[in-house]
């Protein structure tokens, strides 16, 4: 499986900036795509996850509710990750990655494959 992110950029605290991930196979039931991120000297971050099932259910790190909506496109191959309200900390690499499962979603070790990772900086 190979994994396409883009959308990063620069953006204004306060802005928005909607990420994309494009998967080369099918998204199916029993697996879950998530969203990372990472700052230099920092271990990378969940921020947010959708488990493909009937359901889709969605799950987000604290600092991502309210602010972040996953979601995925399914005739696309590609799941989004719209960012609001956003803010210098939330300043970083962001990665998507793939995986078989409907469980744990935010442990980045149980992630098999990962896309290449996009820039997302925000000034304040």
């Amino acid at each position: 499986v190979q994994l396409q992110a883009y959308g990063g950029g620069s953006v204004q605290a306060g802005g928005s900036l909607r990420l994309a991930c494009a998967s080369s196979k099918v998204i199916s039931s029993n697996h879950i795509m998530g969203w990372f991120r990472q700052t230099p000297g920092k271990e990378r971050e969940f921020v947010a996850a959708i488990i493909l099932s009937s359901d889709d259910n969605t799950a987000y790190a604290d600092s991502a509710k309210g602010r972040f909506t996953i979601s995925k496109d399914s005739s696309k191959n590609t799941v989004y990750l719209q960012m609001n309200s956003l803010k210098s900390d939330d300043s970083a690499v962001y990665y998507c990655a793939e995986r078989r499962g409907s469980r744990h979603p935010y442990y980045t070790d149980h992630y098999l494959f990962w896309g290449q990772g996009t820039l997302v900086t925000v000034s304040s």
